[in-house]
């Protein structure tokens, strides 16, 4: 019998290229071992205990203006949602929210986010979804738990830079790790590819 595979019309290169394309066909990666991802969730963790824990100390001022809405966000307070949220049918678009991304089984805070349109924010690409995904293959992988899940505070400005200014200062204030901003801090585990 002959050959019965089917040939392909695309070089290898852009084969490639579209299996590497979509989110779905991104295939998993885990680069750390048990002891490592128990360790990394630790530093994480440890630091972000100190942030609920301790109030930042800040001189205070007889003529200050008003205190930024977002610097008193608990984001392990918030009302918790499904991270496939954005599958369900909605009426409305929603509002313009901050969102955090979090591991309630390991109280980390993963990722931080603004958006215009809450009820649409994860439709389509997005790099946390595949960070999420190798996250969670990791605690498979090695038999942890892990319980991902999605916030919203749905008192951010309509107006882009004012959300952005404190979507901006919470990454920092947390240390999310899977923020660009602080892949300094806690290094790049679970980008997997694309990253």
């Amino acid at each position: 019998m002959g050959n019965r595979n089917q040939p392909s019309l695309l070089n290898d290169e852009v084969q490639r290229a579209v299996s590497q394309s979509r989110f779905q066909n991104l295939q998993s990666q885990t680069t750390l071992s048990h002891s490592e991802l128990v360790a990394w969730k630790c530093k994480v963790a440890t630091f972000q205990m100190s942030v609920q824990a301790t109030p930042i100390m800040e001189q205070a001022c007889l003529f200050e203006a008003a205190r930024d809405p977002g610097e008193d966000i608990d984001p392990f307070t918030l009302p918790q949602q499904n991270t496939e949220f954005w599958r369900w049918q909605f009426s409305d678009v929603g509002v313009a929210a901050l969102y955090f991304v979090i591991d309630y089984k390991s109280e980390l805070l993963l990722y931080v986010g603004e958006t215009v349109k809450s009820n649409q924010r994860w439709k389509g690409e997005h790099d946390c979804k595949r960070y999420l995904m190798n996250y969670r293959h990791a605690h498979y992988h090695h038999g942890l738990d892990s319980q991902l899940g999605i916030a919203f505070w749905r008192h951010a400005p309509a107006e882009r830079r004012p959300r952005q200014a404190i979507e901006s200062a919470l990454i920092y204030k947390w240390r999310s790790p899977f923020n660009k901003e602080n892949w300094k801090f806690w290094g790049t585990p679970f980008i997997g590819e694309g990253g």
